[in-house]
């Protein structure tokens, strides 16, 4: 369920930049303002088509955050990494090993 609602998250999010940059701008910070003439979607009932797709994608947006965000804290542990590691399984892991005794029998 997780994942589903993640891959969804990640459909929204997508549809949701895409949508806003389709927007006309509405004047702007840098003096790059939308200009008029032949823009693709341009009138009002573009504009009220995408203001609205805009909010349903948002809200789908919001939802599935929080969503997320419930299902990770009930499925989250109460212990942190650290006290799950058991120490004694990590030092037999990294020990030295044992030097072996050679194939080729030495003469003294």
């Amino acid at each position: 369920m997780k994942n589903v609602l993640l891959v969804l998250h990640m459909f929204i999010a997508s549809g949701l930049v895409g949508l806003i940059l389709l927007q006309r701008s509405e004047g702007g910070a840098l003096g790059m303002g939308g200009g008029g003439g032949g823009s693709f979607m341009s009138g009002r009932a573009a504009g009220n088509l995408l203001t609205r797709g805009t909010t349903f994608l948002a809200a789908a947006f919001f939802a599935t955050s929080i969503a997320l965000t419930i299902i990770a804290g009930v499925t989250a542990r109460e212990s942190s990494v650290t006290e799950r590691v058991d120490v004694d399984d990590v030092a037999a892991a990294t020990a030295p090993v044992e030097p072996v005794d050679p194939a080729v029998p030495v003469d003294e």
